[in-house]
């Protein structure tokens, strides 16, 4: 698996606001430890400033982190995404993220371009007002957001830019949409976790203590799991028929975050649900490969 020819290769760029909460480091892991993916970069996003006032560059430093702990530093690409939210739903918000997203859909390459949104949409929407000729591209923009169909309402990515979600969705570019009734399914226990991941070396120890220690410090009352909710936004790539979806008009957002259904925009793929078990087992089966790789490689040195 590691010397797939080209056009068995999935082109990506990874959008994820890192140190938002404790699941999109499990995703960067897993992308990072998938052979089919043609990884070409990741992007650092802001998650608003309701818990940090330096949003995007908290995600910043926990990617350059989870480099470290993989030994990977300076081998993936790294930009920074925009520090806040479109100012309003004509503005771009220039950014070497966005840039990074331009430049590799603009590149002569047959093959679509999967962009995966583990939070807002502000870097690809910048990137279409930056750059219209993206709505011509192959380019598949994978979002983990929104809230429940038909209604909608309140839900986390959405909330820290509805501009931004209007512009993509507005526009021609593919979009496979994940919403909060899809990625909430994802919840693991601190038992399966610990026994699946915490002893396959400093980035599985790292994986677990992150997430433990942030329901300690964010939750109240008692609990002892957590959904790995932007997970699925990998497995609809690697595996696209594993769940259930419908292709549906795109739909806007109004202001306090409700679908409005005008049925005048191109479709968008929604999915109903996502193959759990196969999405959380192929992430513990490369967890394990890699270490026992590191462990061998140890070894023989």
């Amino acid at each position: 698996m590691t010397n797939l020819p080209r056009e068995k290769r999935a082109r990506l760029i990874l959008n994820t606001d890192a140190k938002n909460e404790a699941d999109d480091q499990f995703t960067i892991v897993h992308a990072l430890l998938t052979p089919t993916f043609d990884f070409h970069g990741i992007i650092a996003a802001h998650f608003g400033d309701h818990r940090s006032k330096t949003a995007m560059e908290d995600s910043r430093k926990e990617i350059d982190h989870l480099l470290d702990l993989m030994d990977l530093a300076g081998r993936i690409p790294v930009a920074n995404g925009a520090a806040a939210a479109l100012p309003d739903e004509q503005t771009a918000v220039p950014s070497p993220g966005a840039q990074m997203i331009i430049d590799e859909a603009m590149k002569d390459d047959d093959r679509p371009l999967y962009v995966a949104f583990l939070g807002p949409l502000t870097d690809m929407a910048s990137a279409i007002l930056m750059e219209p000729r993206l709505n011509e591209r192959n380019v598949i923009c994978v979002w983990i957001g929104g809230g429940t169909w038909p209604s909608g309402g309140r839900e986390f990515n959405l909330m820290n830019d509805i501009a931004a979600a209007n512009v993509v969705m507005r526009s021609n570019v593919q979009v496979w949409q994940i919403p909060s009734t899809v990625y909430r399914m994802m919840s693991v226990s601190y038992a399966e976790l610990q026994e699946r991941c915490e002893d396959k070396g400093p980035i599985g120890k790292y994986l677990v203590d992150q997430l433990i220690d942030w329901n300690f410090r964010v939750h109240k009352g008692p609990i002892e799991h957590r959904s790995l909710g932007d997970t699925p936004s990998l497995s609809v790539i690697l595996n696209p028929m594993g769940g259930t979806y419908e292709w549906r008009p795109a739909p806007e957002f109004s202001p306090h975050m409700h679908y409005i259904h005008t049925g005048q925009y191109r479709p968008i793929k929604v999915y109903d649900s996502i193959d759990i078990r196969y999405i959380l087992e192929d992430f513990y089966a490369k967890l394990a490969r890699f270490h026992r790789g590191v462990q061998e490689l140890a070894n023989f040195g």
